[in-house]
């Protein structure tokens, strides 16, 4: 091993790539700066709570581990290419009152709010999602958070409390089920069976599962 390598340890965090990374993208990239690009691209992608999740040219250019061995007329033919590939989008945004040239994952909802944000119906500064435990828990457990897992991590959030959150992301890690669907369906359960400390419990008795099963977010424990 190289003496100045730092190594890894079981607290490294990782950064998720999509399948499609490997089956399509990577064949097709002969450029280094271009696979460098998309790496640093999901790398930042990986790492935001926003929704649409994006990254601004001006903040690829300032990362100084992606510009080793780049210039900047260079980076910025590597991200026409990455954009050719049809996995991430550019668009130019209105941000605090400058064009900002920013990179999306070409998703349809992802384009979708792009263009409502083009359109000034949501401002570019209004799109954060709450940076809530939960999402750090999915993307260091399970992987990178869609739009639509991200609607049920908020819902789910609202809903459960935090330490029965935790407990299910360790449980399905523990069991090796790292996928929402499995820790949805053990606060489903706890839910419907009761929870004190951990342990379930069948009787109603001392605690009601009603107040999870109704009113706005019932839905989430019924499905």
């Amino acid at each position: 091993m190289d003496k100045h390598s730092p190594g890894l340890s079981p607290e490294t965090e990782h950064t998720s790539l999509p399948n499609v990374f490997f089956t399509h993208l990577m064949p097709r990239i002969q450029d280094i700066a271009e696979l460098k690009a998309t790496l640093y691209v999901f790398y930042l992608l990986n790492r935001r709570r926003e929704y649409p999740r994006f990254v601004t040219y001006g903040e690829l250019s300032s990362h100084s581990a992606l510009m080793v061995g780049i210039e900047e007329g260079a980076l910025c033919h590597a991200l026409s290419l990455v954009v050719d590939q049809g996995i991430i989008s550019r668009a130019t945004l209105d941000i605090d009152g400058k064009p900002e040239e920013a990179y999306f994952l070409n998703t349809e909802s992802d384009r979708e709010a792009v263009d409502n944000i083009r359109e000034g119906k949501v401002p570019a500064s209004k799109v954060m999602m709450p940076q809530g435990n939960i999402f750090t828990l999915y993307e260091e457990n399970v992987g990178m958070i869609t739009p639509m897992i991200a609607e049920e991590l908020k819902e789910a959030e609202k809903l459960y409390p935090e330490q029965w959150v935790k407990q299910a992301f360790r449980e399905a890690v523990v069991m090796n089920k790292r996928n929402w669907r499995y820790i949805a369906r053990i606060l489903e359960r706890w839910a419907n069976e009761g929870k004190i400390s951990g342990e379930h419990r069948r009787s109603t008795k001392e605690s009601s599962p009603d107040k999870y099963i109704k009113g706005k977010y019932g839905h989430l424990v019924k499905r």
